[in-house]
C-alpha cells in the first residue's frame, strides 16, 4: 500500500500547524521512496553526490533521534547508522544496508518523536541536545528545524527519484 499524505490544515493553532507540516514532509519522503527496489533505493543517482534515497532515510532516522530524544526526552545523543558519531556514515554506508530495517527504524523514530511532542504541554518547553550543550532550544525551534531538514532533503529526493525512474511530482 502506497504511503498517504495529508495536506496541513489552513487554519489551525501553532502546534497543529507545525506538526502537520512535519508529518507532510515525512510522508513526502516516504512517497519519494515508494515503489522502488532495494537496489534503486541504494543507488547514488546524481553523481558526483553520494546521496541515495536510502541514505536520506537513514540520515533522517538519525536526525529524528538526535533532536527529539535529547531535547524533549532528556536522553543522550546516540547514533543508529553512524558509528562514532560519523554522521556521514548514514549516507555513505548504504551498499549492504538493510532496507526494511532502515525504514522500520525511521518510522519508529518518527513515532517516538510524535509521542514526545504530544506529551509536551507547550511549544515553549524544550531542553538541551546533550549534557555538554550550552544551547537551550524550544520545541517550536526543533519542529521548525525538522521541517526545514526534511524540506531540504526532499528536494534532493526529488532529483534522485527523477534520475532513477523519471518520476516527478510534489
Amino acid at each position: 500500500m502506497a504511503p498517504t499524505r495529508d495536506d496541513p490544515p489552513l487554519d489551525a493553532d501553532e502546534r497543529t500547524t507545525l506538526t502537520a507540516f512535519l508529518d507532510f514532509q515525512r510522508a513526502t519522503l516516504a512517497l519519494k521512496c515508494d515503489g522502488l527496489t532495494d537496489d534503486q533505493l541504494r543507488e547514488r543517482a546524481v553523481p558526483p553526490s553520494d546521496l541515495s534515497l536510502l541514505g536520506i532515510v537513514r540520515h533522517m532516522a538519525e536526525v529524528e533521534r538526535n533532536w527529539f530524544r535529547p531535547v524533549l526526552g532528556g536522553r543522550e545523543m546516540a547514533t543508529i547508522f553512524a558509528p562514532d558519531m560519523d554522521w556521514e556514515a548514514a549516507f555513505r554506508d548504504v551498499a549492504a544496508a538493510d532496507v526494511p530495517e532502515a525504514f522500520r527504524v525511521w518510522q519508529e523514530e518518527c513515532d517516538h518523536a510524535r509521542a514526545l511532542v504530544a506529551a509536551i504541554p507547550t511549544l515553549d518547553a524544550g531542553g538541551h541536545r546533550g549534557p555538554t550543550s550550552h544551547h537551550w532550544v524550544s520545541v517550536r525551534w526543533v519542529l521548525t528545524h525538522m521541517i526545514e531538514e526534511y524540506a531540504r532533503h526532499n528536494g534532493h529526493a526529488d532529483l534522485l527519484r527523477e534520475r532513477l525512474d523519471g518520476s516527478t511530482g510534489e
